[in-house]
């Protein structure tokens, strides 16, 4: 068997990552859940990808500056071991935690943050609003303004974090951080560009354009 005939061979055996909804979460449980996932995983578990919501939570990344919370609240703040800096959490935004094998994809960490910025870009576009990346800071941006924070852990070739989405939410606490380190950088949301499909309806699109992302880079793998 060549190497062209061996990837869709890994792809049918590894199957697609499981989607589990979870619904509102609390923050703090669901971070260690998936440490405990990854911690436990072995060469043939299962990827995985979580999408839930959680209630309102800010998170710190490892080398979080505390500065960067201008205005402390009731909301709390959890000190996470992610990279990036501060961001906020809550109804109304989508989180896809991707619990990814990244020898299995044959993919790197830049390519796994680029693969998840595309796969928003991918599902506004469907809707007619225009996104882009930013190479000096990872999310996603509608002209100046962020709609998408993404962040990862990456342990023994595993991933977990993943990316959070803003879709109809109360946007009031990101003007009490400097968003994922960044004063002034605005932030925005799908409702406001006049997207106004259910919250469950993108959800399930954002993870199908996640898992499309994954296959179509490791048969491009195929041709190098």
């Amino acid at each position: 068997m060549n190497r062209e005939e061996k990837i869709p061979a890994l792809l049918a055996h590894l199957a697609t990552p499981a989607i589990h909804t979870l619904g509102l979460v609390e923050y703090e449980p669901t971070w260690r859940d998936m440490q405990r996932f990854t911690a436990a995983r072995t060469r043939d578990t299962r990827d995985e990808i979580w999408l839930l919501q959680h209630p309102p939570t800010y998170t710190q990344g490892q080398a979080g500056k505390p500065e960067h919370l201008l205005n402390p609240s009731a909301i709390p703040v959890v000190q996470i071991d992610r990279g990036g800096q501060i961001t906020y959490h809550g109804p109304g935004q989508i989180v896809a935690y991707l619990l990814i094998d990244l020898r299995r994809w044959h993919i790197n960490v830049r390519e796994l943050v680029r693969l998840m910025e595309q796969s928003v870009i991918d599902l506004l576009g469907e809707y007619g609003v225009a996104a882009s990346g930013r190479e000096d800071a990872p999310g996603v941006y509608v002209g100046q303004n962020k709609i998408a924070a993404l962040g990862l852990k990456i342990k023994n070739g595993c991933s977990y974090h993943g990316l959070s989405f803003n879709v109809d939410m109360d946007l009031t606490p990101f003007t009490h951080i400097n968003p994922c380190g960044y004063a002034g950088l605005g932030v925005t949301q799908a409702v406001a560009l006049g997207v106004t499909v259910p919250i469950n309806e993108l959800q399930a699109q954002l993870a199908q354009n996640l898992i499309h992302g994954l296959q179509h880079h490791l048969r491009n793998k195929s041709h190098e």
